[in-house]
């Protein structure tokens, strides 16, 4: 059974993706990024609180879909300076220090808003 999961946003519907997919016992969060509901970017300047937002957006549709941040597997990181890894990876520790996903964390050269400095993706398998 395929579930899909929303967060509303007008792009969702637009460009045709969900926030997150669950099939069975994986659930794949799409590419997240410091937006809130009103569109406003969260923490424009600051790659930390940046990286925080997103992640408690990334925990609250995992619970939505009946998992937790422990059931995360991988994390793939898009960042627009990787120079600032350390703030990013802080962040990243701060939820998953004690959970040890894979994680990957790759420079690009830019992302849909020139505000976000990070995207962040997230793979999670539910144990039977």
């Amino acid at each position: 059974m395929r579930q899909l999961f929303s967060s509303g946003a007008v792009w969702e519907q637009e460009v045709g993706y969900s926030r997150a997919v669950k099939i069975g016992n994986t659930i794949e969060v799409s590419g997240t990024v410091a937006v809130d509901a009103q569109n406003n970017i969260v923490g424009e300047g600051d790659a930390y609180a940046q990286t925080i937002y997103i992640l408690q957006k990334i925990q609250k549709v995992l619970e939505e879909a009946g998992a937790a941040l422990n059931d995360v597997v991988r994390t793939r990181m898009f960042v627009t300076d990787i120079n600032r890894w350390q703030e990013y990876g802080r962040a990243h520790g701060t939820f998953f220090g004690n959970i040890k996903p894979c994680a990957s964390m790759v420079e690009v050269s830019r992302l849909i808003h020139p505000g976000y400095l990070i995207e962040i993706e997230a793979t999670a398998i539910l144990q039977p």
